[in-house]
């Protein structure tokens, strides 16, 4: 039995990589923590500790007093905050971790150093200006038109994103949030987006699937319409976006160990931008692809505790296309094809055709 420490266990992310592990063949004693008594109330794990936030001079101390206490030997992180502190005090973390460099988890968490990553790689992505005066944004609409795209350097969940009507809304946006210095603007893309999520061993990619975005849940409480939280995801393939996100880690890490999720924005010529890895960690809503059978988690599981790393037939997109994982809050995920919600629709047409019909006879 491997006895793993999951943090932010009450969270939605770390919720899909426990109920992943739970639906493996595989046995497992987890225990989870979270700095929030409300959320460690709803942790699924078999034990479960309220424990300071990890900017707390005593996280990584609260960290290996269970560690020691419930003989873990693997701990593993989904959130951003999180994972900026387990990777740079790795070596004091008494269990093992399976992470990419500090120096890559740093950069990851900077969007700002990412793109410049692959815009000296040569990769297409949308204009970006550092913004830490008035003098950098007025450049930035100077270079970009009026419809630009504000968002935080670091953070999850479209934090401080927003595009903004005009220049004196983006200045205020900025004030608001004390965010000289802080935030990014760039080009404005279009909303399609997608994920392409992927597991490295050494250098060597062992396995990717690929989910587009169909809207965002609860998008109608954010300013920019970006809520960071994915109502529906659907699985696709496209061998050029596959290589465009292999390019994006490569830049980022010729030798990559671990999860690398590469998100990227089509612009509004179609073409694929990406805008930032989410280092470490799967996506939020990951569960999909074990209902699926692929099951990413314990694929990453078993690598971390050295066993035998799977072949795949196809390791790129081995999901068929068109499974939609449509989500909400207080409701349970569903899985469908994207067929049967096109079915709703033409019965929605043809119940629209009769109701004309009749009221014209």
């Amino acid at each position: 039995m491997k006895r793993i420490l999951v943090t932010g266990a009450g969270g939605t992310p770390a919720t899909n990589f426990v109920r992943s592990l739970r639906s493996s063949d595989s046995k497992f004693f987890i225990v989870g923590t979270d700095s929030s008594k409300f959320y460690v109330a709803r942790s699924e794990a078999d034990v479960s500790y309220l424990i300071p936030g990890c900017n707390d001079q005593y996280y990584i101390q609260f960290l290996n007093y269970i560690i020691e206490k419930h003989q873990i030997e693997f701990v593993h992180v989904q959130n951003d905050a999180e994972m900026r502190v387990v990777s740079e005090y790795r070596e004091k973390i008494k269990a093992k971790v399976f992470l990419p460099t500090k120096e890559t988890v740093s950069c990851c968490m900077s969007k700002f150093e990412t793109y410049k990553k692959w815009e000296n790689s040569g990769i297409s992505v949308p204009k970006t200006f550092l913004i830490r005066n008035i003098s950098d944004l007025t450049d930035a609409y100077d270079k970009l038109g009026q419809k630009i795209w504000l968002r935080e350097i670091s953070g999850a969940g479209g934090k401080g994103s927003v595009a903004p009507e005009d220049f004196d809304q983006a200045k205020t946006w900025i004030n608001f949030h004390k965010g000289w210095g802080k935030f990014l603007a760039a080009e404005l893309l279009s909303p399609d987006s997608v994920t392409w999520m992927s597991i490295w061993n050494e250098g060597k990619l062992v396995v990717a699937q690929t989910r587009k975005r169909a809207y965002w849940e609860l998008s109608k409480l954010a300013p920019s319409g970006v809520s960071g939280a994915t109502g529906a995801g659907i699985t696709m393939s496209d061998p050029k976006l596959d290589e465009l996100a292999i390019n994006c880690v490569k830049s980022v890490d010729p030798n990559p160990n671990g999860i690398f999720s590469v998100d990227l924005t089509y612009d509004f010529s179609g073409v694929p931008n990406p805008t930032e890895i989410n280092i470490g960690r799967f996506f939020t809503t990951h569960e999909f692809f074990t209902r699926l059978g692929l099951n990413m988690p314990e694929i990453f599981i078993n690598i971390a505790f050295g066993e035998q790393i799977p072949t795949f037939d196809k390791k790129i997109n081995p999901l068929e296309n068109g499974w939609v994982w449509i989500r909400g809050m207080d409701f349970l995920p569903v899985l469908i094809k994207e067929s049967k919600l096109e079915e709703f629709e033409n019965n929605m047409s043809e119940m629209k055709a009769k109701i004309i019909q009749h009221e014209n006879e």
